[in-house]
């Protein structure tokens, strides 16, 4: 991974800092912000020559580098300043941080690319900083294409920034960007091991307690489903708690359950081989996690979270479950398997369970690449999510609106949840052929999920890659979506 390292609020001016690229802000109205006219005078009013010839029109994305002395200067686009808003901004810091790497700078210099103090605005200019950054560039070992443009940008200032948002964009940057590495890298890299070893590494630096629980002990706990998909791999299966207490422990923790599933064949219900390669973004549930409690590692925020990964390959070995295998879950309910390919919501049946046996959660929040049929509904613009609890659901959504990362919800009609009844055991992991496939994995889960806890399923089978190329992401890389969201809901 690569990516700025730091973002600093800084009270040196643009004609008194040693940084390389300058930026300003102009907006369609063709005003500028706060140094605009400052920077305009010194490069003798060629800002206003642009504005007077239609060069310089202040759209949204539109940029111009203006050239003086040993200094670059990039005067962005804003857009319409009555529509400016964070996401505009976090936008507008992915934008300028890929013309510094294009232009090879190290150092970059820029004003609060607003004219009031809107925190959330700061916040969002050092986020869209960091993930516009961020380069996976770790398996070439042709130079030229490794050093096309530099790995990474030593650091940003933002200019008279609130420091304590620029911390928070900061760390909540860097999460996206570790929840993007763990789902970007092969899935013979990102294994369960992996996932456990980089647990481990947050637990150390936040203070958290990590357990890993290997193959035979979650078995013998009787995490049946967990067990049955890691039958047919060799690879170590794991399930990761991760258990952070930064306020009183009688305090109820909020409690996060991320699916790892770091390579999904489709097992016996064999996935078909085009884009296949793919389903190493199948663990992007435990990313979101992981980039979350790396996040309160960061910030250590009096609050309580709990988080939980099941962690397997699912694989069509020898020993590997079939159609018509009868699972028992960790509360003690059967599953009839039909379709091995439906096996995240297996061995998310274990985790809710324990969770939901284990603490009194405030609340469950679960994250899964889970069906293709999101992807039908949606397509890559937004999360599917569905809950018990229409106060928390009311509260995904405002999180949402605030990060810019959309979600749709979808029902949990009792109609939906009879359908995942099986005729020969408590339920089967599949639906109705065909029909309403999102909402039969939510309705399954609901299952597993302790009476009275209120809980919501993210699937993200959507928008954990893939999809169009914003500013702040990177073409043909997993996304780190719903980081952002979760931080927020936590107030963090």
């Amino acid at each position: 991974m690569a990516n700025i390292n730091k973002v600093i609020s800084s009270t040196k001016s643009w004609n008194s800092t040693s940084c390389e690229l300058i930026i300003f802000g102009i907006y369609q109205d063709l005003s500028m912000t706060k140094v605009g006219d400052e920077i305009n005078e010194h490069l003798n009013k060629a800002v206003t020559k642009g504005i007077n010839c239609g060069g310089i029109k202040g759209n949204e994305g539109e940029n111009h580098l203006f050239f003086s002395d040993t200094k670059r200067f990039l005067l962005i686009g804003l857009g319409d300043k009555e529509n400016y808003d964070a996401e505009t901004t976090r936008k507008t810091g992915g934008r300028c941080v890929k013309i510094a790497l294009k232009e090879k700078c190290t150092s970059v210099w820029i004003e609060i690319l607003h004219n009031n103090n809107n925190e959330d605005f700061t916040r969002a200019l050092a986020e869209g900083l960091v993930m516009g950054s961020y380069q996976f560039r770790d398996y070439f070992t042709d130079s030229e294409k490794s050093n096309d443009i530099p790995i990474f940008i030593e650091h940003a200032e933002i200019f008279n920034g609130d420091e304590t948002e620029i911390s928070r964009g900061f760390a909540s940057g860097i999460s996206v960007c570790l929840a993007r590495d763990l789902g970007n890298h092969p899935g013979n890299v990102t294994t369960p091991s992996y996932l456990a070893e980089t647990a481990q590494n947050i637990a150390k630096k936040g203070g958290m307690t990590c357990t890993i629980f290997d193959r035979e002990q979650f078995t013998e706990m009787g995490m049946g489903a967990l067990a049955g998909v890691a039958r047919g791999t060799d690879e170590p299966p794991k399930f990761i708690l991760l258990e952070y207490f930064g306020s009183d422990k009688n305090e109820k923790p909020v409690c996060l359950v991320g699916k790892g599933l770091t390579f999904d064949s489709g097992g016996i219900s064999i996935k078909p081989a085009g884009k296949m390669d793919e389903m190493k973004y199948d663990m992007c549930g435990s990313a979101v996690v992981l980039g979350v409690m790396n996040a309160l590692a960061e910030l250590k925020p009096e609050i309580n979270v709990v988080a939980a990964i099941p962690s397997t390959e699912n694989m069509s070995g020898a020993k590997a479950y079939k159609p018509g295998d009868i699972l028992t879950a960790y509360n003690g309910k059967t599953i009839e398997v039909l379709n091995t390919d439906a096996e995240g919501r297996l061995i998310l049946a274990d985790a809710l369970s324990y969770i939901s046996k284990h603490y009194e959660p405030k609340y469950i929040l679960d994250f899964a690449t889970l069906t293709g049929a999101v992807l039908i509904a949606l397509g890559h613009i937004a999360t599917g999510i569905m809950g018990t609890d229409q106060s928390l659901v009311s509260k995904v959504k405002n999180s949402s609106d605030n990060t810019g990362e959309k979600v749709w919800e979808f029902p949990l009609w009792k109609e939906y949840c009879e359908q995942v009844k099986s005729k020969i055991a408590d339920v089967k992991n599949v639906g109705a052929a065909r029909q309403a496939g999102t909402i039969a994995g939510g309705a399954f889960l609901k299952a597993f999920v302790g009476k009275d806890i209120p809980w919501v399923h993210f699937d993200i089978a959507g928008t954990a890659w893939g999809g169009d190329v914003k500013p702040y992401t990177q073409k043909n890389s997993a996304t780190g979506a719903i980081v952002r969201l979760v931080l927020d809901m936590l107030k963090v």
